[in-house]
């Protein structure tokens, strides 16, 4: 029964904070949900936190290249539009026409689509990590993770960013302004936050993969030719 004591001990010091009472006296409290939290299930939460978060900046980062997205929607103002999508699940997205995923980001890349390009993409991409991480925002024993949801979710950050710097209309522009390749203000944000994305679900995908007792299969894509890989739909 030693272990069994030993690990109780360790569960309560995960969920314990220590605070200075009125009276000048230590006091210590335990969040009872850490209790059925493991290791994964934390390092589900803060990858998360971080995709998401991540994703949020970019979607502001490419609102300040591209005002002219955010005023397609009627919104009053660049915080609005990315407010609007930290709620997507909570909002309308009517010009999407029930689109998620990989079908809505591909929106922000085809000639027809007439509304904001950075919405379609972010969302299509949030809504990709939404299903990865199995629509949950916190995680307990007893939830599972796919790993290959999380590992095409990271391959689709990969082809977002080539398209970015890659797709055009037939005018031969862009259809979203990212980076900044002058080489005298030379300016590689978005790729580096994409990068740091990536990384976060690439990680998460092998610590889910060794949970599962499973290998995780890793195969050659030409981003060139790529199509956003499908997640949960």
């Amino acid at each position: 029964m030693r272990w069994l004591a030993v690990l109780v001990a360790l569960a309560l010091g995960v969920g314990c904070s220590t605070r200075l009472g009125r009276d000048g006296r230590s006091e210590t409290t335990v969040d009872v949900k850490y209790l059925a939290k493991t290791e994964v299930d934390r390092m589900a939460d803060a990858t998360r936190t971080e995709v998401i978060g991540g994703l949020l900046g970019i979607a502001d980062k490419l609102y300040r290249r591209n005002p002219k997205e955010w005023k397609k929607s009627g919104l009053a103002s660049r915080e609005a539009a990315v407010d609007r999508l930290r709620q997507r699940h909570l909002r309308k997205w009517p010009e999407l026409g029930g689109l998620r995923e990989r079908q809505a980001a591909a929106l922000a890349f085809t000639e027809a689509y007439a509304g904001d390009r950075v919405a379609a993409l972010v969302f299509g991409l949030l809504t990709m990590v939404d299903a990865a991480y199995e629509h949950k925002e916190d995680f307990y024993i007893l939830d599972s993770l796919d790993e290959v949801k999380l590992y095409n979710s990271a391959r689709n950050m990969d082809v977002a960013v080539w398209k970015l710097g890659h797709d055009r209309n037939a005018a031969g522009e862009l259809f979203l302004l990212a980076n900044e390749l002058d080489p005298n203000n030379r300016n590689l944000s978005f790729e580096r936050e994409f990068g740091r994305v990536m990384g976060l679900l690439d990680f998460m995908a092998k610590i889910v993969a060794d949970r599962n007792g499973r290998t995780l299969s890793r195969f050659g894509q030409s981003v060139a030719t790529a199509i956003f890989l499908p997640v949960g739909l």
